[in-house]
């Protein structure tokens, strides 16, 4: 009867015991970190207002009118700096978030050097450390081909943009989780079919120094004309003459 007794008393011990050591069960820190993680606060709707008013649809920036504006888009770049990607983020999420970084801090490096002719008379413009994400430092070519062209996605070389007018227009509207896909369709075809950026015809082909910079990019699944004839209104022969473009450096406004 006492063993009966003991039994009965340590029976809910032991229940208590089994579920607060139970794995499978996340303690409050967890639920924290995997809600933060999951949460994607950052939408990019300030970037996007900020293109919305600044950017033409053909690429011009004003970057006079975006002066005015210095801190709106300082105010986007706080977001940026604390909305960070985690792993739990979207491949499509994660590419939107750098590109429109590289696109946001590179109009600043211009405001911040403005006026200027070229983003070339700036001192070390793409090595230098100027862009604070999280608790790091980078410089634009560190997210261009340490992050970016690292994704596996060549055409990432069409969406962000140098301020130069040689470069692929900038888009006049801030890339999205949702749309990132019909927008990289869009440009692709906007910058390939441009005849200020490249020259087609089925037999000879005169195109931006961008595909000979990063041709390596644009092999991966064939040949650089390959790429092209997926976006070019014009059917470039496989065997037709490729020259390439000057690059003008020529600000983008």
């Amino acid at each position: 009867m006492k063993k009966y007794f003991i039994i009965l008393i340590l029976l809910p011990l032991l229940s208590c015991g089994k579920t607060k050591y139970n794995p499978e069960i996340p303690t409050t820190a967890d639920q924290t970190t995997t809600a933060t993680a999951d949460f994607q606060s950052i939408n990019h709707a300030k970037w996007n207002t900020l293109l919305q008013k600044n950017v033409s649809k053909n690429g011009k920036v004003n970057y006079k009118a975006f002066q005015k504006d210095s801190k709106e888009l300082q105010s986007y770049l706080n977001e940026l700096s604390g909305n960070v990607p985690t792993k739990s983020w979207s491949k499509n999420a994660t590419l939107a978030y750098w590109i429109n970084a590289y696109n946001a801090y590179t109009v600043k490096l211009i405001l911040d050097n403005y006026p200027t002719k070229s983003i070339k008379e700036i001192n070390d413009p793409w090595g230098k450390k100027f862009i604070s994400l999280g608790n790091k430092k980078y410089s634009l070519e560190e997210i261009e081909h340490e992050i970016l062209r690292k994704m596996d996605e060549p055409r990432i070389h069409f969406a962000i943009n140098c301020a130069s007018f040689s470069c692929p227009n900038l888009l006049n509207e801030a890339y999205t989780e949702t749309k990132l896909e019909k927008q990289l369709v869009a440009i692709s075809k906007s910058f390939i079919n441009d005849k200020t950026k490249n020259t087609i015809t089925a037999n000879e082909i005169e195109i931006s120094k961008i595909f000979d910079w990063f041709s390596g990019d644009f092999k991966k699944k064939g040949s650089v004309i390959d790429f092209l004839n997926q976006y070019s209104t014009i059917k470039i022969s496989s065997k037709a003459k490729v020259n390439y473009k000057d690059y003008n450096w020529k600000l983008n406004e």
